[in-house]
């Protein structure tokens, strides 16, 4: 639905087919934000829980693939407002909250490669919290910015993806030190 809206917004009307991939980009990895949680939860029906990790690493992947995709397009369509929001020199708050959600998607992913050397509760806690500040600089960094994301699909994502977090957190209860 997102996407749907976007793609009918007139402000798409006199940008470079960069940008336009650039902001479809940031699009989809919050539609894939929205899935990451459920996943790492077992929350989606019908979907087994150990099939539900393993699709969860995977689309770890793609979000990682879709955030470079999202900022290398920015890049390519202004690299002094890239260079600005990297070395948070940006005037605009939303380039701040998508930098940290974007360093936190690679500390996440990195976390992931490493998670057989650290200690499942150090991991399990890590991720977890990497995984909230994801959430919340994404979702702040989306509402943000007024573009091509129409107003109430955006508002209807971000809400969903909040929700979802917060179901997953509940479920998995990762705070809770776990009995031997």
């Amino acid at each position: 639905m997102p996407i749907a809206a976007a793609a009918m917004s007139p402000l798409l009307q006199w940008r470079s087919p960069v940008y336009i991939l650039a902001g479809f980009s940031g699009i989809v990895a919050m539609g894939l934000l929205l899935l990451q949680p459920l996943l790492a939860a077992g929350l989606l029906p019908g979907v087994p829980a150990t099939r539900a990790r393993l699709i969860h690493r995977w689309t770890g992947g793609l979000l990682v693939g879709f955030v470079i995709l999202h900022v290398a397009a920015l890049w390519v369509t202004s690299p002094p407002d890239v260079i600005d929001a990297l070395t948070f020199a940006s005037p605009t708050p939303f380039s701040v909250w998508g930098v940290i959600a974007m360093w936190a998607v690679f500390l996440s992913a990195l976390l992931a490669a490493l998670r057989r050397r650290l200690r499942p509760r150090t991991w399990r806690l890590a991720h977890t919290a990497l995984a909230v500040l994801i959430v919340t600089g994404s979702v702040v960094h989306a509402w943000l910015i007024t573009g091509t994301m129409e107003t109430f699909s955006k508002a209807a994502l971000c809400a969903l993806v909040v929700a979802a977090t917060g179901k997953a957190l509940f479920e998995l209860k990762v705070w809770r030190r776990r009995r031997r």
